[in-house]
């Protein structure tokens, strides 16, 4: 195993770290850490992803590792980059929110095929305990008391606030950083929790803490950070055009994360197999070697959206997208043998990936209309009459064609015209 400096800066999971001398304490087993998540969503998403795999490569060398969830901290949101203050979720949202994300991510460690909760350590918060019983001014004097109102609106995305009066800043979103360093304290104090990863846009946040460590228990802990990460079009890693790509299958399917990534650019690709599959390094290298000799083969990225895929959902469900993507390449027998093998979940994946629609009509031509591959009944009778039509990838030449007769297993059935437009159909029981 590589030492965890020469690991993350290989992997370019490495940006800003407090002292150097953290990478020491980290592979002598003696850096019990924490990343946190504010539980404004009932998910995490691809961008929260590349910190779990930072974590990942901790505990890997045998540092606890402590997810902590902000249901305090979302109760008044980050400041972070927007320009106005933003809605309020209720408690009750926010404690659901917790409950999911806390499953969530026990889920994506047992699909490590190391991980075991006896060999590792690995435990989660929820800071909103840390305010169960603390008194108001107990806070000013012990927190307050140490960090400068100056240096709290020096923070660009602060000053930013504070300058424009028409992105002025509350009280209450101004305080959220002291709550973010108050969680630092309390995980040192109650855990012995000694060094916090986050992104590099948050290294102001993370250093002030440091300090007030150091001013209270006179003590030194320390901080780690990743990079902002963007593709080569410049666009923020793991956002869609309209949204996040998330963690919870029911938000984004196992499919649309592989096809997501099966999409990345020839010049991404080095660097996301890095980044987010435990592949050896040394192995990488040679896998972006061979694949810059026939890239057209897309061989490599099908690896990467695959390793990604049982990471995140396991190995059933990255198989399954891998079998999805490759449907419509298949040969007729591969795809039809495929169906056959389906159960209930496996076909809910199916159609939320190719268009499909419920059985109605007995109709041949109704039908095809209906599936979208036909605009009018006459267009339809003149595809089965040009042979252009297939049923489960047998050839219609029948105007009288019974469908009913032809689902597979009966509750699936495939219609394609002419290479690769697809339909399923399902029965409705």
């Amino acid at each position: 195993m590589l030492p965890i400096k020469e690991e993350l800066e290989q992997r370019w999971l490495s940006f800003q770290n407090s002292n150097e001398n953290v990478f020491k304490l980290i592979d002598k087993w003696k850096a019990n850490f924490y990343c946190w998540f504010d539980p404004t969503a009932d998910s995490l998403h691809l961008w929260n992803f590349i910190g779990f795999m930072v974590a990942v490569h901790l505990m890997k060398r045998w540092n606890k590792y402590i997810a902590l969830t902000g249901g305090a901290t979302g109760m008044i949101w980050d400041p972070g980059w927007k320009n106005t203050e933003r809605d309020f979720l209720s408690e009750k949202i926010l404690n659901e929110n917790q409950k999911r994300i806390t499953t969530q991510m026990t889920s994506i460690l047992k699909n490590l095929e190391w991980f075991t909760w006896e060999k590792f350590k690995f435990d989660f918060a929820n800071n909103k305990d840390f305010y169960k019983n603390v008194w108001y001014l107990d806070f000013l004097r012990d927190v307050w008391k140490y960090i400068t109102v100056n240096n709290m609106i020096a923070k660009d995305t602060v000053k930013k606030r504070i300058e424009d009066p028409s992105k002025s800043i509350s009280y209450t979103e101004f305080s959220y950083m002291l709550l973010q360093g108050y969680d630092f304290v309390n995980l040192f104090k109650e855990k012995n929790i000694t060094l916090q990863i986050g992104w590099q846009d948050q290294w102001w946040n993370l250093v002030t803490w440091i300090e007030l460590i150091r001013k209270k228990y006179n003590e030194d802990v320390n901080v780690l950070t990743w990079p902002l990460i963007t593709d080569v079009s410049w666009k923020k890693f793991g956002k869609s055009e309209w949204n996040a790509i998330w963690l919870d299958k029911n938000k984004t399917s196992p499919y649309e994360i592989y096809q997501y990534f099966m999409n990345t650019a020839d010049n991404d690709l080095a660097r996301y197999l890095k980044m987010l599959t435990l592949i050896n390094i040394d192995e990488i290298d040679d896998i972006v070697k061979n694949h810059l000799s026939k890239p057209e083969n897309r061989k490599w990225q099908k690896i990467l959206a695959y390793k990604v895929v049982e990471i995140i959902h396991g190995e059933e469900e990255a198989t399954l997208a891998e079998k999805i993507s490759n449907f419509m390449f298949w040969n007729p027998f591969e795809r039809i043998n495929t169906l056959k093998q389906l159960n209930d979940d496996n076909i809910n994946a199916f159609k939320n990936a190719v268009w499909w629609f419920d059985f109605t009509s007995e109709n041949l031509f109704e039908t095809l209309v209906k599936s979208g591959l036909e605009k009018s009944n006459s267009n339809a009778r003149s595809s089965v009459k040009s042979w252009s039509i297939f049923i489960n990838e047998e050839k219609i030449n029948d105007f009288n064609f019974k469908i009913e007769k032809h689902f597979i297993n009966n509750e699936i059935l495939l219609i394609r015209k002419w290479k690769k437009n697809f339909r399923l159909i399902t029965k409705i029981n």
